[in-house]
This record gives C-alpha cells, sequence and structure tokens, in this order.
C-alpha cells in the first residue's frame, strides 16, 4: 500500500522560508514521478513543482526562482524548498506520487498525501 505523509509546513512572514518533505512507502520510490500541489480556500487545486524518476523537474511559473523540488532516493523522500514566500503561496500542500503525464505540473496522479498547511503572512 502506498504511502505518502507530508511535513515541514508552518507559518512564516513574507519572504521567509520553509522546507516541505513527503515521506513515501509501499512501493518502488526511485521509479516513481512525484510532485507537489497546492489548494488555497476557494481556489483550485494547483500544481506546484513536478520531478521524474531521472531528476528532472519542472515548476509553475508562479513559483519559478522561488521553489526547488527534489529527492532523497535512499530515504525515500520528496522535498519542495520555498524561498522568497509571498502571502499568495498560503495554502495546503500536497505531495503526490506515479504521474499519467512526466514532467506536467498538472498531471494526474495515482497516489496522494494528507497534506501540510503552509501560512504566509505580510
Amino acid at each position: 500500500q502506498v504511502q505518502l505523509v507530508e511535513s515541514g509546513g508552518g507559518s512564516v512572514q513574507a519572504g521567509g522560508s520553509l522546507r516541505l518533505s513527503c515521506a513515501a512507502s509501499g512501493y518502488t520510490y526511485s521509479s516513481y514521478c512525484m510532485g507537489w500541489f497546492r489548494q488555497a480556500p476557494g481556489k483550485e487545486r494547483e500544481g506546484v513543482a513536478a520531478i521524474d524518476s531521472d531528476g528532472s523537474t519542472s515548476y509553475a511559473d508562479s513559483v519559478k526562482g522561488r521553489f526547488t523540488i527534489s529527492k532523497d532516493n535512499a530515504k525515500n523522500t520528496l522535498y519542495l524548498q520555498m524561498n522568497s514566500l509571498k502571502p499568495e503561496d498560503t495554502a495546503m500542500y500536497y505531495c503526490a506520487a506515479d504521474c499519467r503525464i512526466r514532467l506536467w505540473v498538472g498531471s494526474p496522479y495515482n497516489y496522494w498525501g494528507q497534506g501540510t498547511q503552509v501560512t504566509v503572512s505580510s
């Protein structure tokens, strides 16, 4: 059974940084494409970043240059380093595994975590 558990969310002031983690289990982690999504209250879920099994990455325009997606295959963990945070980055952040379309941040995924809240104050 695939399990994804996010952590690292919290409250930060604008301009600050956070690093989200997603611990994965129950599948061959290194072979899956993975991604991060977010959903703000009253808004649709949007793709933030994606990473392929070979380490290739892609980002939404809204976070490009500020966020970095990475993974540690030895630890079965996906990361999202978020720098220069803005109030509009406030959302619940979800990690996902096993994409349908590689390196497309909006791809459907087969497996999802429960989410971790990020709040950025001005």
